[in-house]
């Protein structure tokens, strides 16, 4: 009977650790994104921009796989991912949604969050919807409404219909029409249409998806929504001394832009880099990163 009991007693401490295990090796099911791992420590979730898969973050994964543990996302329906859930409805919100649902499905202690462009308003969306279950977060040339970098008294109002004209042109006409009309809808604006405009990294992807990312992109205005941060933010963004580029004055819009957050924000502006700021100056960008990450 004793020995009975033990091995009763020992099936039942086992199965709880076995079942998180299971959970720890099944691969994560969404029909919103796909997330791969790599290395072991302390947990790293790294989102990619509109149009972008993980790709973009593998030089900085691969450096990073040492010492931490990273979480490659791609948002379903960019590059050639196929959209499932995204093919109908919004991005954003259901983006940030499923990532914080991985990290309670995956059990991780209050992980690093790092997204560019799109995916920096999906890690704000999760920062702010989150609580404590977030440690930090840095944004990567992203605001929580972009249009404000461009024009700061911009409202959603103002933007709409020109979002609305992105995404009928992006829908009907593909990725090359973007490109061609990014730089005038920019100039509507008052010109650094890189900011939002940049075809450097575009991976393309299913176009419903792609124009629904760039509407939501240029009317999602998260500023009212920073006070319910509480997460340390990081902001890197690219910035030039040269007073002809549009970048030169971006330093002052963003900070203006993150102004409401509870805390002050920390911001890393990286000289010589654009839009793709951890593709256009790899050294710089991993500097920042190691920064925010100690």
């Amino acid at each position: 009977m004793t020995r009975l009991f033990l091995a009763l007693l020992a099936i039942l401490t086992l199965v709880p650790v076995l079942a998180r295990a299971q959970t720890a090796d099944a691969p994560f099911q969404s029909d919103r994104i796909v997330v791969t791992v790599q290395g072991q420590g302390p947990d790293v979730i790294l989102i990619p921009g509109l149009a972008s898969t993980s790709e973009v973050w593998r030089r900085t994964a691969d450096r990073l796989d040492d010492r931490y543990r990273v979480h490659l996302v791609s948002i379903r329906g960019f590059g050639d991912i196929a959209p499932a859930g995204n093919a109908q409805g919004a991005v954003i919100g259901p983006t940030a949604n499923e990532v914080r649902r991985y990290v309670a499905d995956r059990r991780l202690d209050r992980p690093a969050v790092v997204g560019h462009s799109l995916g920096g308003l999906v890690a704000l969306r999760m920062a702010a919807d989150g609580g404590d279950r977030i440690g930090r977060v840095m944004v990567v040339d992203a605001a929580p409404f972009f249009p404000a970098l461009i024009s700061p008294g911009a409202t959603v109002g103002d933007v709409e219909p020109l979002a609305r004209i992105a995404y009928q042109a992006l829908t009907f006409l593909g990725d090359e029409a973007l490109r061609m009309q990014g730089t005038a809808i920019g100039d509507q604006l008052g010109g650094a249409s890189d900011s939002l405009f940049n075809s450097v990294g575009w991976q393309g992807g299913d176009r419903r998806t792609l124009a629904q990312g760039l509407y939501e992109v240029m009317t999602t205005d998260l500023r009212a929504r920073l006070p319910t941060v509480r997460a340390p933010v990081t902001v890197v963004y690219g910035w030039s001394p040269d007073d002809a580029s549009p970048r030169a004055r971006v330093d002052r819009l963003f900070r203006d832009s993150y102004r409401n957050l509870p805390r002050p924000a920390r911001f890393e502006p990286i000289e010589g880099a654009e839009h793709m700021v951890m593709i256009d100056q790899p050294a710089r960008f991993m500097a920042a990163l190691n920064r925010f990450l100690q």
